[in-house]
């Protein structure tokens, strides 16, 4: 089943991190996504009153979670705790769960918020929300 195909108009995004988690929300008309706030995480945990709260306010029809790969595409340790994110909120939402190779998603969103803001952009929180756009939107497009 493509996007297109389906049913699918909103997506949040996951960056993941054992301290953060970045999140976006996007648009399956518009392949665009857009950055909304940061998740703390205590050892890859959300909190998951606030994550609640999120698929109560947007509705997604599908959840996308970066995968974190080191460059040759092999496995590091946050790989398995991020597949384990993705797994738990499958089970817990009932929402289908897409896993996207995060490589390069990080230098991607410092670059996007260097453009908009310089050095001082660089140091702000937003870097893991604008992170978790790029990843949305890479599975957006790559429909």
């Amino acid at each position: 089943m493509t996007k297109v195909d389906s049913i699918i108009k909103t997506v949040l995004g996951f960056d993941f991190g054992m301290k953060r988690i970045g999140l976006a929300v996007g648009q399956t008309i518009t392949s665009h996504a857009s950055p909304l706030a940061t998740l703390k995480a205590k050892d890859g945990v959300p909190n998951w009153v606030d994550l609640d709260k999120s698929i109560i306010e947007w509705q997604p029809q599908a959840l996308v979670v970066g995968i974190p790969l080191n460059m040759d595409g092999s496995t590091q340790l946050v790989t398995f705790a991020a597949r384990k994110f993705a797994k738990k909120l499958k089970q817990k939402f009932k929402i289908p769960v897409y896993q996207v190779d995060e490589r390069l998603t990080t230098i991607e969103a410092r670059a996007r918020l260097f453009e908009t803001g310089g050095f001082r952009q660089l140091e702000s929180s937003e870097v893991d929300s604008i992170a978790a756009v790029v990843i949305t939107e890479q599975w957006l497009l790559d429909d």
